[in-house]
């Protein structure tokens, strides 16, 4: 089976620069960076949907995490790295095959020890999901020089 082409993101987005194998199946995403947040974004495709058709709710909890947790890191200056301490998610509508969808982080507050968001998840511009996260702060160590 031939696969279709993917088509270009509207302006402003790029190519996010971090992968992993989670995400991998899924590409391309996209991002776009604001003063306030990373900006994920993708084309809803057949690799991101459920047996029913609808966009897959891991698929937007884990990218609602991914902007999130990347937003807080940029609020913090980015001399940190975040890990996961809770989330929750609503889901409002159901996404489908051929929608832009993005995640998009609406709230950031950094403390000492842990970072809140608070994100939504939009198809074309309606929202689909929202989801809230409390990141714990892990602040970045120097490499070790030689000696």
């Amino acid at each position: 089976m031939e696969a279709l082409a993917v088509p270009p993101p509207p302006e402003g987005f790029s190519l996010h620069g971090r992968t992993s194998p989670l995400t991998d199946p899924w590409a391309p995403i996209y991002a776009q960076t604001t003063a306030q947040a990373l900006i994920l974004g993708l084309w809803a495709r057949e690799p991101h949907v459920n047996g029913r058709g609808f966009v897959h709710g891991g698929l937007i909890m884990a990218l609602c995490d991914n902007a999130m947790g990347l937003s807080c890191v940029q609020a913090a200056g980015g001399e940190t790295s975040m890990l996961t301490v809770n989330m929750t998610v609503d889901f409002l509508e159901a996404a489908q095959i051929g929608q832009w969808l993005t995640f998009e982080t609406e709230f950031v507050r950094i403390g000492g020890t842990l970072a809140f968001a608070q994100a939504f998840a939009r198809a074309d511009g309606v929202p689909c999901a929202r989801a809230n996260g409390v990141f714990r702060l892990v602040r970045r160590t120097p490499a070790p020089t030689g000696g």
